[in-house]
């Protein structure tokens, strides 16, 4: 067992088959990932918000955390396959092979609609249009602001969901509208004190 180890550690080192063992590596830290993320997530939303057996609880912690795993692993496996080859063609790394690797990867792996991947495409839209604002500043497009943008940003998002809310609530995504259902219209019923300051209980009304 040793000696394997000691082979195994002299072929990492050695600078071997480098692109291939980075895609193994790749793969394996998507999925370690994945289950970072998704695992404690799952859990604490599960036991907070979800009701049912204990069993069929642990069956959908453990399902989503699969799922999200799964899929990452197999989207960064996939994006660094087509980076590499892409790159081993045309003999040189270029920006359009990221976009257009991801854009394939990302059709094949989070293309499939489940809650999890929702989940995953709305975090990474939030991110990117804010990422694509700060671009838009350090390119020039539009002028850098004279004062900290951040109050402005934070008060067009609350209003834009809470007008969505109150207005067009069909339109919001199904955990969203959930969770904004418990704060704003939970929180104007209640029949005693049980169910006034000690728990939500919405089956009462």
């Amino acid at each position: 067992m040793a000696a394997s180890m000691e082979s195994i550690n002299r072929l990492l080192a050695s600078g071997q088959y480098r692109p291939l063992l980075a895609l193994l590596k790749g793969f394996r830290n998507g999925v370690v990932y994945g289950a970072k993320v998704r695992f404690p997530h799952a859990l604490v939303m599960t036991f907070l918000f979800k009701g049912g057996r204990l069993h069929d609880q642990f069956r959908s912690i453990l399902e989503a955390t699969f799922t999200h795993s799964r899929n990452l692993g197999l989207f960064v496996l996939g994006y660094k396959t087509l980076t590499t080859g892409m790159k081993w063609v045309e003999t040189q790394k270029s920006q359009h092979h990221s976009f257009i690797s991801a854009f394939i990867i990302g059709y094949l792996v989070f293309g499939r609609y489940n809650k999890v991947n929702e989940q995953i495409n709305l975090y990474l839209l939030s991110r990117i249009l804010y990422g694509l604002l700060k671009l838009a500043v350090k390119r020039g497009y539009i002028p850098k602001p004279k004062k900290d943008p951040f109050p402005i940003f934070a008060a067009v998002v609350w209003g834009i969901v809470l007008w969505l809310f109150e207005y067009e609530r069909d339109t919001l995504q199904p955990s969203l509208k959930s969770s904004m259902t418990y704060l704003y219209d939970d929180s104007n019923k209640w029949r005693d004190f049980r169910d006034f300051l000690l728990y939500n209980n919405d089956k009462a009304w």
